[in-house]
């Protein structure tokens, strides 16, 4: 049965997953651009062929994943209105998906197709139809939900991720979009399925119940 996963998100301490003040300069928000140098470097790791418990993580996100969701920040960093159509998001023309993005906002355009197997398609309808069209588009293969927060509470608060992997960074960011905030009783269908550590990240796999 196909499952909706995430990976690779990364956390502070205090349990924040992005910055205040998010623009084109600041595209993670003030703060927090270093948060990530766990994953970069297990993904250079990966490319020399080390291993570890990062490299690990970082692996797990690539397996059997068909379709993409993620939420309008993620993709850039104009809110409102489109100015115009030419932002096709931060990775360039040949986008890292490889395979059909669902992005949500409420401004819709047409779906841009990229090199490299990626389609950018925009929506501004509720999860669980988002979901099933990302299911249908990843023929049998799980889809990943990206970032940023508020996104992934959408699908928290609906009970439709199966499985969420934190990188929680030894970092105290104090400001920004908190990730378990505004979730009601939505995370508690979900358990503790998995807490190992290495010198750079703490890593949690929540699973549902």
């Amino acid at each position: 049965m196909p499952e909706l996963r995430v990976h690779n998100l990364t956390v502070s301490v205090d349990g924040y997953a992005a910055g205040p003040r998010q623009r084109l300069e600041q595209p993670l928000g003030e703060g927090f651009g270093s948060m990530h140098e766990w994953m970069f470097a297990a993904m250079r790791d990966l490319a020399d062929g080390k291993g570890g418990v990062d490299v690990e993580y970082v692996e797990r996100s690539k397996e059997n994943i068909g379709a993409t969701i993620m939420g309008r920040n993620m993709f850039g960093p104009q809110r409102g209105p489109w100015e115009d159509e030419s932002w096709t998001g931060w990775w360039g023309p040949n986008p890292p998906f490889h395979n059909d993005v669902f992005v949500h906002t409420h401004h819709l355009r047409p779906s841009v197709v990229m090199e490299g197997g990626t389609t950018f398609h925009f929506t501004d309808e509720p999860v669980e139809a988002v979901l099933a069209r990302a299911f249908e588009a990843a023929a049998g293969k799980d889809v990943q939900l990206g970032g940023g927060a508020a996104t992934v509470q959408q699908y928290l608060r609906a009970g439709l991720v199966d499985e969420m992997h934190c990188a929680v960074v030894p970092r105290l960011l104090c400001r920004g979009e908190r990730l378990f905030d505004n979730l009601g009783d939505g995370i508690d269908g979900y358990r503790v399925a998995e807490l190992v550590g290495s010198p750079a990240a703490a890593h949690v796999r929540l699973v549902r119940r």
